[in-house]
């Protein structure tokens, strides 16, 4: 398949909202803004899908970025929508998601697997009827103490945190270029250190 005959979809999840904006649960919709601009593009509001798309090219490819505009828990729906409306197959989308089991800032990219616990992710599941799409996983690390995750995850950086969040989110942008330019191996290679 060449890179002109159907896009990448690129999907950042996250909660809409601004009281959700600076939480650990939306570093997807961080890294979406940042492959957006690199797209040279605003975010609009697609009628159809019930997201915030911005297509472009990124490195050559043509992108459709996006951000589900309902809860993560509902993110299929509108990832099954923009896959059916830019008619984009399967092995061409990645979604890019927190993730509780791998240290703050560590970045890990895969094709398949479960949702392991990731409403967002089951959800993607259950409408596409597969897993068998790639994931960039971005560490927010696990909660201190006794912290339950669903807390955890909607709270803001903290400020150690905040401070190295602009090169996680660049790493996390350079790497999904690198996985569409060279394929998977190579940017795991590069990025899981």
């Amino acid at each position: 398949m060449t890179g002109d005959s159907a896009p990448w979809l690129i999907v950042g999840l996250g909660n809409p909202g601004p009281e959700y904006a600076a939480t650990r649960h939306n570093v997807g919709f961080l890294v979406a803004d940042e492959l957006a601009g690199r797209a040279g593009g605003r975010f609009t509001a697609h009628k159809r899908a019930r997201a915030m798309v911005v297509e472009g090219r990124v490195q050559g490819e043509r992108v459709v970025v996006a951000k589900p505009m309902l809860y993560m828990n509902e993110s299929g729906g509108p990832v099954k929508g923009l896959l059916d409306f830019y008619k984009v197959p399967l092995e061409r989308l990645i979604v890019i998601h927190d993730e509780l089991d791998i240290p703050f800032a560590a970045l890990r990219l895969k094709f398949g697997g479960g949702d392991n616990g990731h409403n967002g992710l089951k959800s993607i599941r259950k409408s596409t009827a597969t897993g068998d799409w790639f994931r960039l996983r971005v560490g927010i690390g696990r909660p201190p103490g006794r912290q339950e995750p669903v807390e955890y995850v909607l709270k803001p950086w903290s400020s150690v945190e905040r401070k190295e969040l602009p090169l996680t989110i660049t790493d996390a942008a350079d790497s999904i270029e690198l996985l569409m330019a060279q394929g998977l191996e190579l940017a795991q290679n590069r990025y899981h250190a």
